[in-house]
C-alpha cells in the first residue's frame, strides 16, 4: 500500500468538482463491491484534503455521505472555502486548516486524536444501512463486453475511452458468481483483451484496462467486430453465462463510420438477447450507432471521448433500467457456433512456413492463426491446439498439451518470431508432425476418436518431397487444409490437402482474412463426416521408462556445427514419452571442462526440456577432453541425486555426439560407464568416428556423419537402434560411487572479489559450480552458502537460503565480481564465522554436521587473520584454503584447518587440477570429524543472551546526506547479518528522513533476513530539508513502535533504535528523546563531524551510546563497538511494562 501510495503521481486538469468527487466516492469507493464493509458495522472514514473552492454543489453529497455513516475530515489550506470544508466535514471540528499542505505534520496528531474521538463516539450508534447502488441490488449477475474503437482516428481519445471503461468496471460487483468483463478492442480487425473468464477480481481487470495500448489501423469493420463479439465472446467458452440467463450487456465506444456493413452482426446480437449500447463522437454516424443498438434511445453521444464522464451516469440508469425489463423475461437461448455444438474436441495443428521467402507475410499469418484459435473452444477436454514452424527443418512453438486455455495459446502466439532458414523442406515438416506432435506423448487424441487437424501456411513449393509423408498423414486420418500465395505451388497443396477442395489460395498473407470463414466453414463440414479409425500410436514404445543423457561436444571445433547438433537433441527428445515416471532427460556439454545444461530430475515435461535445448548456446573452448566428460556423467549425472532411476532398473541410456579426438584418456571412463550397465550411443564426424566406435557399447551402436548438418541423415537410424536396443538391455544393479556415507555438511564458499581477482573470477565461479554440482544439495542433506569478499564482506546466500542444487547453481552462475581494496580476508573469515556459520543463517553445528569452508583467495591479506582463524578451528570448522602465485601460502597454511588442506595454483583457470584433489580432501577430513563429538561455543552472544529483539533504523535522508548513504545502506546490512531475524526472534524496520519522515518497512513487513537485505539494498536516498530529527523521533514512538506495526514491547521485548544523523537538528529533540526513553526505548546515536555531538548525547539511551566516525564511510569501524554496546545494554534492561500509545484497540 505504501509503495503505491509513493507512486502516485499528480493528476491535474481543471476545474476543481468536490461534489462530483463525494459522490464518486459515496457510489464507487464506499460499496460492498469495492470493499467497504459498512454492512458488517465498520467505521467508514473520508478525510478530504482540498487547497480551494469547489466549481460545483457540494451540499447535496456531502449530506448523502453522512447519511450514509461515513465520517468525514476536511483538511484545507489558505486557499480553501474555510466554511464549504465545514460544510462538509461528519461535524464543523473536525475541518481542520494548514497554511500550506507542507504544513500537514503539524496538524497530524490533531487529526489521530479527532479519528480516535469520534469514532468512539459513533461506534456506540447502529449505523443505518441504505443500499447505494440499484444496479447491484437489482442485478446480481451480469456479463459486461466492452467493444472499444482503437482505430486511427481514436489515437488522441483513447486514453479517454481506457478512463472510461475503468470508471464504469469501479461501479460493477466483479466476481466470478457476479458481474463479468471483457474487452476488446477493433480497427481493421478485433482482437480480445481479455475475456469474460480470464479474470475474478476487480483489481484484475482494473490492472489490465490501465495497461492497455491504442491499437491503430484503418479501415474501421464495425460490422465485423461485432460479429467476432458474438461468435468468439460471448460464448460459454469464453465464460458468457447466457444459458443461464444472465443478461448480457456490450458496450460500444465508436468514433467513426464502419467500413463495412453492421446491419446483420448487430441483428444477430439481438436475436441472442444481447443488450447494445452505442456511445459515439461528432465522428461517428449517429444513425448507424442507432440500429447497432439494443433500442435507438440507447445509442448515446459526446462531443469527444474526453467529455465520457457526462454520460456515465445516463448509460448506467440506462443499464439498471434495461437489465430490470430483461431478467423478468425467459430468454431464448440458441447455439451460435455450430462448431462447438457438433465437434465437442478437436486436435488442431497449425504448420507455418518460417522460410526467407515468408518474413513480410509472417505477421499476417500469425494473426490469421490467433483469429482461428479464437473461434475454438479450447480446453483440455475440447480443443487443443499446437503451432510448429519451419523452413530447412521444423520445430515445434508448442505442443498439443503445451496449453490448456485459450488465453495462454495466444499470448504465445502474439509472441512467435519469424524463424527463416532456406530451403522449404514442406516434406520433413509434415512428416515431423506425424512423428513429433500427432502423438500421444504430445498431448493427441487420435486414438481415442478425436479428428486431428493440420491447417498447413505455406509460401513456395517444397524443396524435398510431399507425397510420402502427406500420405503417411492421411492414413492416420488427418485432415489437412493446405493454404499457399501466388509463389506457392497449387498442384503440390492440393496433393498434400484431404481433399483437393481444401487448398486454399490468396494473393498475399495480408489477404488470409478473406478465406477465414471458407476454411472455418470447410472445417466444420469435414470434421462430421470423419470417424477416425482405431489407431496404434507409433511413437509410444513398449519401454516405458529411460534415462537419456545427452553429451555433446562444445570445443571451438562444433562452432558451425553446434545448431544442427542442438536441432538432433530436439528431433531426438520430441520422439521420447517425457514425463516423471516415463523418460527422462539430461543434457551435458563439454570441451576443457564440463557444463550440466539441466540433470535428469530438472524438467518433467517435454516441452521445458525442448525449450531449454532451443536456447543452449555454444560454450566453446579447448582441448576436448571427452575422457574427462565421461568420468563426469558416470559421477554426476547417472546418480540418484540427479535422478536417475538404475536402481530401480530403469534402462540407463549415454548419447554422445562428439566432433574431434579427445585430448585425454576415453578407456577407463568408458569402461566404468559399461561396467555400470550405461547404454552408450555415439555418433561421431570424420575427425572422430573411430574413438566414437570404441566408446560406444558396440560398434553398431555408433554411427557416423561428415557434417554435423547432415545428422538428419542418420536419424532414423539411430532411434532404430535406440528403441531395439533398449528392449534387449537389463540394466545391471550399479553400484552408486558418488553419495557418500556422510549424509550432511554444511558447505561455505568464501571467494576472494577484490580488484585483484577481476580477470580469474570467472574460473572461481566455474569452480563453484562443478564443486556444487558433486554435492547433494537439500534441505536435510548438504546445504551451502556463497559469501565474496575485498574490503568488506557480503553474503550472497546462506545456508538456509536454497534447498536445491539448481536454485544453487542458477544463483552462481549469476554472481558479480565484486571489486575493492583492500583484502580484508581476517575480516571476511570472522564474517563468516559470526554470521554464517550461526543456527539463523541455517548452520547445523550444534546437530553435529560437519562444517566447511572453501576459501579462494588471490592474494595476501591487508588485516590480521590469526584470531579469526583460530576462532574458526576453536568451532571445528574444517577449513581449506586455495591460492594463486599471488598469494601468501604461509598465510594459507595458517588460515587452514590443516596445513596439508591448503592448495595451490598458478592461475584461477587451473582450479580444475585440484578439483579432485580438494574434493578427496574433503571426504577424508570429514570421515575422521565425524566420529569426534564436537564441542559446541555459543559463538554470537547476543542471539544467545537476547533471543527476541525489535530493532528500528532512523536514517537521516536529507540534502546533506546524499553522498554518504550508500554506506549507511551498507551499515545497515552489515548489522542486520548478524541478527537472528525472524517473526518470533529479531525483528526489524527502517525509517528514513529529512524534514518529514518515510517507513521504508515496519517491524512487523518482513520475517526473513533475505527479504530485509533485499529491500535495504533497494533503498534510495529521500533528499529534502531541513533535519528534522525531532519530528522523526515522534514519528518513530507514535507509527513504529507500536503494536499495530509490530512491536511487541509490551511482551518485554527489548526496543533498540539505532540512530544515524548527519546534521544538526532544525526541531527540539529533548521532547520526543525523552518519550521515548519513557517507553524503555534504547537509542544509540551515530553522528558524523558534520553533526551535533552533544544533541546525538542528549537523545542517546546514555551519552556513552553515541558513537562517532569523520564520514559514514568510516561506519565499519565502530560496527563492533555498536554491537558490543546493544549486547551489553539489552542484557541490563527489563523493559517496563507500559500501554501502548497507537490506535485505541477499544475503537
Amino acid at each position: 500500500m505504501l509503495k503505491s501510495v509513493r507512486g502516485l503521481s499528480h493528476k491535474g486538469g481543471r476545474p476543481l468538482n468536490t461534489g462530483a468527487a463525494l459522490k464518486f466516492v459515496k457510489e464507487n469507493v464506499f460499496t460492498s463491491s469495492s470493499g467497504s464493509r459498512y454492512l458488517e458495522g465498520v467505521k467508514q472514514i473520508l478525510i478530504l484534503i482540498s487547497s480551494g473552492r469547489s466549481r460545483d454543489n457540494v451540499e447535496a453529497p456531502a449530506s448523502a455521505l453522512k447519511e450514509h455513516g461515513v465520517l468525514v475530515f476536511g483538511i484545507g489550506t489558505r486557499s480553501s472555502d474555510s466554511r464549504e470544508l465545514q460544510n462538509i466535514s461528519y461535524d464543523p471540528s473536525y475541518a481542520l486548516s494548514v497554511s500550506e499542505f507542507t504544513d500537514l505534520p503539524i496538524i497530524h496528531q490533531q487529526l489521530l486524536s479527532a479519528m480516535s474521538t469520534v469514532i468512539v463516539q459513533v461506534t456506540g450508534m447502529t449505523p443505518t444501512v441504505i443500499p447505494t447502488i440499484r444496479v447491484e441490488s437489482q442485478a446480481p449477475r451480469r456479463d459486461v463486453v466492452f467493444l472499444l474503437d482503437g482505430s486511427d482516428g481514436t489515437r488522441s481519445g483513447f486514453p479517454a475511452m481506457r478512463d472510461f471503461v475503468q470508471r464504469v468496471v469501479e461501479t460493477l460487483g466483479v466476481d466470478e458468481n457476479k458481474d463479468r468483463v471483457a474487452v476488446v478492442q477493433y480497427s481493421r480487425d478485433p482482437a480480445a483483451q481479455f475475456y469474460l473468464n480470464t479474470y475474478t477480481t476487480k483489481g484484475e481487470i482494473l490492472n489490465t484496462v490501465r495497461g492497455l495500448r491504442h491499437k491503430g489501423g484503418r479501415p474501421l469493420n464495425t460490422g465485423a467486430a461485432l460479429q467476432y463479439v458474438r461468435d468468439n465472446v460471448l460464448t460459454a467458452s469464453s465464460g458468457s453465462r447466457r444459458t443461464e440467463g444472465v443478461p448480457q450487456i456490450l458496450i460500444l465506444l465508436n468514433g467513426g463510420r464502419s467500413f463495412d456493413n453492421v446491419d446483420t452482426p448487430a441483428s444477430a446480437l439481438k436475436e441472442l438477447g444481447v443488450l447494445v449500447f452505442g456511445i459515439g463522437t461528432r465522428s461517428s454516424d449517429s444513425r448507424e450507432l442507432q440500429k447497432i443498438s439494443y433500442d435507438p434511445s440507447y445509442a448515446l453521444s459526446v462531443s469527444e471521448f474526453t467529455d465520457l464522464p457526462n454520460v456515465q451516469q445516463q448509460l448506467l440508469s440506462a443499464m439498471s433500467t434495461v437489465i430490470v425489463q430483461v431478467t423478468t423475461m425467459a430468454p431464448t437461448v440458441k447455439p451460435t457456433i455450430l462448431v462447438e455444438s457438433q465437434a465437442p474436441r478437436r486436435d488442431v495443428v497449425f504448420l507455418l512456413d518460417g522460410s526467407d521467402g515468408t518474413r513480410s507475410g509472417f505477421s499476417a499469418m500469425r494473426d490469421f492463426v490467433q483469429r482461428v484459435v479464437e473461434t475454438l473452444g479450447v480446453d483440455e477436454n475440447k480443443d487443443r491446439v499446437a503451432v510448429v514452424q519451419y523452413s530447412r527443418d521444423p520445430a515445434a512453438q508448442f505442443y498439443l498439451n503445451t496449453y490448456t486455455t485459450k488465453g495462454e495459446i495466444l499470448n504465445t502466439v502474439r509472441g512467435l518470431r519469424h524463424k527463416g532458414g532456406r530451403p522449404l523442406n514442406t516434406g520433413a515438416a509434415l512428416q515431423y508432425v506425424r512423428d513429433n506432435v500427432l502423438t500421444a506423448s504430445s498431448g493427441s487424441r487420435r486414438t481415442e476418436g478425436v479428428p486431428q487437424l493440420l491447417i498447413l501456411l505455406s509460401g513456395g513449393r517444397s524443396f524435398d518431397n510431399v507425397d510420402p509423408p502427406a500420405s503417411a498423414l492421411k492414413e492416420l486420418g488427418v485432415l489437412i487444409f493446405g493454404i499457399g500465395t501466388r509463389s506457392s505451388d497449387s498442384r503440390e497443396l492440393q496433393r498434400i490437402s484431404h481433399d483437393p477442395s481444401y487448398a486454399l489460395s490468396v494473393s498475399d498473407f495480408t489477404d488470409l482474412p478473406n478465406i477465414q470463414q471458407q476454411l472455418l466453414s470447410s472445417v466444420e463440414s469435414v470434421v462430421i463426416d470423419v470417424t477416425p479409425e482405431s489407431t496404434t500410436d507409433l511413437v509410444d514404445h513398449d519401454t516405458s521408462r529411460k534415462d537419456v543423457v545427452f553429451l555433446v561436444d562444445g570445443s571451438d571445433g562444433t562452432r558451425n556445427g553446434f545448431p544442427a547438433m542442438r536441432d538432433f537433441v530436439q528431433r531426438v527428445v520430441g520422439k521420447l514419452n517425457v514425463g516423471g515416471e516415463k523418460d527422462r532427460v539430461s543434457v551435458v556439454q563439454y570441451g576443457r571442462d564440463q557444463e550440466v545444461h539441466f540433470y535428469l530430475n530438472t524438467y518433467t515435461t517435454k516441452e521445458d526440456i525442448l525449450n531449454t535445448v532451443r536456447s543452449l548456446r555454444h560454450r566453446g573452448g579447448r582441448p576436448l577432453n571427452t575422457g574427462a566428460a565421461l568420468q563426469y556423467v558416470r559421477d554426476n549425472v547417472l546418480t540418484a541425486s540427479s535422478g536417475s532411476r538404475s536402481q530401480e532398473g530403469v534402462p540407463q541410456m549415454l548419447i554422445l555426439l562428439s566432433g574431434g579426438r579427445s585430448s585425454d584418456n576415453v578407456d577407463i571412463p568408458a569402461s566404468a560407464l559399461k561396467d555400470s550397465g550405461v547404454l552408450i550411443f555415439g555418433i561421431g564426424t570424420r575427425n572422430s568416428s573411430r574413438e566414437v566406435q570404441g566408446i560406444a557399447t558396440d560398434p553398431s551402436f555408433s554411427q557416423s556423419v561428415s557434417e554435423f548438418t547432415d545428422l538428419p541423415s542418420v536419424q532414423e537410424q539411430f532411434f532404430s537402434t535406440l528403441i531395439t536396443v533398449q528392449v534387449e538391455a537389463t540394466p545391471k544393479t550399479p553400484t552408486v560411487i558418488v553419495d557418500q556415507s556422510i549424509a550432511r555438511k554444511d558447505v561455505v564458499f568464501l571467494l576472494d572479489g577484490s580488484d585483484g581477482t577481476r580477470n580469474g573470477f570467472p574460473a572461481m565461479r566455474d569452480f563453484v559450480q562443478r564443486v556444487v554440482e558433486k554435492l547433494t544439495v537439500e534441505e536435510n542433506r548438504d546445504r551451502v552458502s556463497v559469501v565474496q569478499y575485498s574490503r568488506e564482506s557480503e553474503a550472497h546466500f546462506y545456508l538456509n537460503t536454497y534447498t536445491t542444487k539448481e536454485d544453487v547453481v542458477d544463483t552462481v552462475r549469476g554472481l558479480r565480481h565484486k571489486g575493492g581494496r583492500p583484502l580484508n580476508t581476517g575480516a571476511a573469515l570472522q564474517y563468516v564465522r559470526d554470521n554464517v556459520f550461526t543456527a539463523s543463517s541455517g548452520s547445523r553445528r550444534t546437530e553435529g554436521v560437519p562444517q566447511i569452508l572453501i576459501l579462494l583467495n588471490g592474494g595476501r591479506s591487508f588485516d590480521n587473520v590469526d584470531t579469526p582463524a583460530s576462532a574458526l578451528k576453536e568451532l571445528g570448522v574444517l577449513v581449506f584454503g586455495i591460492g594463486t602465485r599471488s598469494s601468501d601460502s604461509r598465510e594459507l597454511q595458517k588460515i587452514s584447518y590443516d596445513p596439508s588442506y591448503a592448495l595451490s595454483v598458478s592461475e584461477f583457470t587451473d582450479l580444475p587440477n585440484v578439483q579432485q584433489q580438494l574434493l578427496s580432501a574433503m571426504s577424508t577430513v570429514i570421515v575422521q570429524v565425524t566420529t569426534m563429538t564436537p564441542t559446541v561455543k555459543t559463538t554470537i552472544l547476543v542471539e544467545s543472551q537476547a533471543p527476541r529483539r525489535d530493532v528500528v533504523f532512523l536514517l537521516d535522508g536529507s540534502d546533506g546526506t546524499r553522498n554518504g548513504f550508500p554506506a549507511m545502506r551498507d551499515f545497515v546490512q552489515r548489522v542486520v547479518e548478524t541478527l537472528g531475524v525472524d517473526e518470533n526472534k529479531d525483528r526489524v524496520a527502517v525509517v528514513q528522513y529529512s524534514r518529514d519522515p518515510a517507513a521504508q518497512f515496519y517491524l512487523n513487513t518482513y520475517t526473513t533476513k533475505g527479504e530485509i537485505l533485499n529491500t535495504v539494498r533497494g533503498l534510495r536516498h529521500k533528499g529534502g530539508r531541513p533535519l528534522n530529527t525531532g519530528a522523526a523521533l515522534q514519528y518513530v514512538r507514535d507509527n513504529v513502535l507500536t503494536a499495530s506495526s509490530g512491536s511487541r514491547r509490551t511482551e518485554g521485548v527489548p526496543q533498540l533504535l539505532i540512530l544515524l544523523s548527519g546534521g544538526r537538528s532544525f526541531d527540539n529533540v529533548d521532547t520526543p528523546a525523552s518519550a521515548l526513553k519513557e517507553l524503555g526505548v534504547l537509542i544509540f546515536g551515530i553522528g558524523t563531524r558534520s553533526s551535533d555531538s552533544r544533541e546525538l548525547q542528549r537523545i542517546s539511551h546514555d551519552p556513552s551510546y553515541a558513537l562517532s566516525v569523520s564520514d559514514f564511510t568510516d561506519l565499519p569501524n565502530i560496527q563492533q563497538q555498536l554491537l558490543s554496546s546493544v549486547e551489553s545494554v539489552v542484557i541490563d534492561v527489563t523493559p517496563e511494562s507500559t500501554t501502548d500509545l497507537g490506535m485505541c484497540h477499544h475503537c
